[in-house]
């Protein structure tokens, strides 16, 4: 395998399981060097450097809590003592909160959780990260696709639709530094915010691959290898734009 980003180093938030475990494992394949953030999870967390480790690769742990108070300074503190003075060439925000609540179970404390950790987190991220990150970085959002089509968890689609805004006006800010922005959407993957599909629920399954134009729901590193893209010299010439990496999803009827 040719190693694309031998010598860069990447944050990726929420990184110790799901997608963003496969995006961390998938940089550090391409030479990367990870630092994996991680809220709480310490099994998760050294399990997946563990697993980074084994395949040759580098990384290093950041614990902090999003959404609370202090919790940028907190994140990187422990960043840049790890960097130990390297730049940060890569940021992918992946971390986020799923609930799926209506909008008639919300409290506006809920609210303003699901607000915090999906939509002021990855901003004041960025803001801390831009004088750290050299000309010609890469900044890569995980978005949803339920910012296209409609679910009950109205709270948690606002924020994606959210992200989708920051990445658009911030590819033009950031255009003069060369320093490109895009946002990937996945569909309907198998992770644990997918709980019936990770635990292999057969008629969940099902609905899934007949929705979906390749047949079968996401897995992570579906998601992992188009950040992957997004985080070499091969997509250089791409900003400000969303990709949708869902197998077809909502394509339209199926021929009969």
């Amino acid at each position: 395998m040719q190693h694309s980003l031998q010598g860069k180093t990447a944050l990726i938030t929420g990184s110790s399981r799901g997608i963003g475990r496969a995006i961390a494992q998938r940089l550090a394949a391409d030479g990367a060097m990870v630092a994996i953030h991680y809220s709480g999870n310490d099994a998760a967390a050294n399990e997946a450097l563990r697993a980074i480790e084994q395949t040759n690769g580098q990384g290093f742990l950041v614990r902090a809590e999003l959404g609370v108070s202090g919790d940028i300074n907190t994140l990187f503190t422990k960043l840049e003592k790890e960097l130990a003075g390297r730049p940060l060439d890569i940021l992918v925000n992946n971390a986020a909160v799923a609930p799926q609540i209506a909008i008639t179970q919300t409290s506006p404390e809920e609210f303003d959780r699901i607000f915090a950790i999906n939509v002021r987190a990855p901003f004041f991220i960025i803001q801390r990260a831009l004088p750290l990150m050299p000309d010609g970085a890469r900044i890569i959002n995980i978005s949803s696709g339920v910012t296209w089509f409609a679910t009950p968890a109205t709270v948690y689609s606002m924020t994606k639709g959210a992200l989708n805004v920051l990445g658009r006006s911030l590819a033009n800010s950031l255009g003069a530094r060369n320093i490109t922005v895009n946002t990937i959407s996945p569909g309907i993957t198998n992770t644990d915010m997918n709980p019936s599909i990770r635990d292999k629920d057969a008629k969940a399954i099902d609905r899934v691959a007949a929705m979906t134009a390749l047949g079968r729901p996401g897995r992570a590193d579906d998601i992992a290898d188009a950040v992957a893209f997004f985080a070499s010299d091969h997509a250089r010439w791409i900003t400000g734009q969303t990709l949708d990496v869902n197998g077809g999803l909502f394509l339209g009827p199926k021929e009969q």
